[in-house]
């Protein structure tokens, strides 16, 4: 798809070295086993695992799938997030509008015809202001993984953190399918509630036109066990398999932009805007 003409390139202002950031991967991104946030980290995700259960999960759909809480505008709704400092993030302390940027533009340097890619890129996180709203972080933030079968050893902090969730003990719940049927497909699991699904529920809701792969990111970024780990694959039917590259693929933008330089915001605002008004334009329903 081609990007709309507005004049010069304001992203030379800010473009991130995917290449240089990649050598750093394994002792920079991801570390959940030390460093000055851990305990901020690790408080975040005993909360999420005791208290993220199959009810829970469908109380939260049922509260927040309706977006009747507010109208906003998608540029409006990142610039919020100078306001959120993820809890869950092991790897950067800064204000998650930065992150939405680096995101984008380092999307936007390895595929600048692709505009849908960098504007998924720019929103996948919007769905954190729901922790405006009232939501604790853990009910937000973090890796996502299903409810209503067994946790697999994957996911973050798995051994120290379940013990506490009514669902870990329930055998209705913990055994590899539980709820679920053989290949199902992940359009029919309950995932963890948070920012993922939340958005994802936005986009359709309001109707937005981000092709089917970017909806794809958008829901299942956070799903690392998945995506990042070859977990519950019993679950998937063959669209998850089809879409799993395209999650896969994203993911390294989301991990790998994230660097203690910080893009020009106001620099880069009028060129996303303008991919906003292509394919969630207006005011939204949240």
């Amino acid at each position: 798809m081609s990007v709309i003409d507005i004049g010069p390139d304001p992203s030379l202002a800010y473009r991130p070295n995917l290449e240089m950031n990649e050598k750093r991967e394994k002792q920079d991104y991801r570390n959940f086993e030390s460093g000055s946030l851990i305990d901020r980290v690790f408080n975040t995700y005993k909360l999420m695992h005791t208290n993220q259960t199959l009810d829970f999960v469908k109380q939260k759909r049922a509260v927040w799938a309706g977006c009747n809480h507010t109208q906003m505008r998608m540029m409006d709704s990142i610039m919020s997030l100078d306001e959120l400092v993820d809890e869950s993030d092991p790897d950067v302390d800064f204000p998650n509008s930065y992150h939405a940027f680096q995101t984008a533009e380092g999307i936007r340097r390895e595929h600048p015809d692709n505009d849908w890619f960098q504007l998924v890129g720019l929103i996948h996180d919007v769905g954190k202001t729901m922790a405006f709203w009232g939501e604790p972080q853990w009910a937000v933030v973090g890796d996502t993984f299903p409810v209503g079968c067994k946790f697999q050893n994957s996911i973050v902090f798995r051994g120290e953190t379940f013990l506490d969730n009514p669902d870990e003990t329930n055998p209705s719940y913990n055994t590899e399918y539980g709820i679920y049927e053989s290949n199902c497909g992940l359009d029919k699991v309950h995932m963890s509630w948070g920012h993922d699904e939340y958005l994802y529920r936005v986009l359709k809701f309001n109707n937005c036109s981000i092709p089917e792969q970017g909806l794809y990111m958008i829901r299942f970024h956070s799903f690392y066990p998945w995506h990042s780990h070859g977990d519950y694959m019993h679950l998937c039917n063959d669209k998850d398999l089809h879409m799993l590259p395209w999650v896969q693929q994203f993911n390294k933008f989301d991990l790998y932009t994230k660097t203690t330089k910080l893009p020009d915001i106001d620099q880069l605002k009028p060129y996303y805007q303008s991919l906003i008004d292509k394919y969630c334009p207006g005011l939204l329903k949240w």
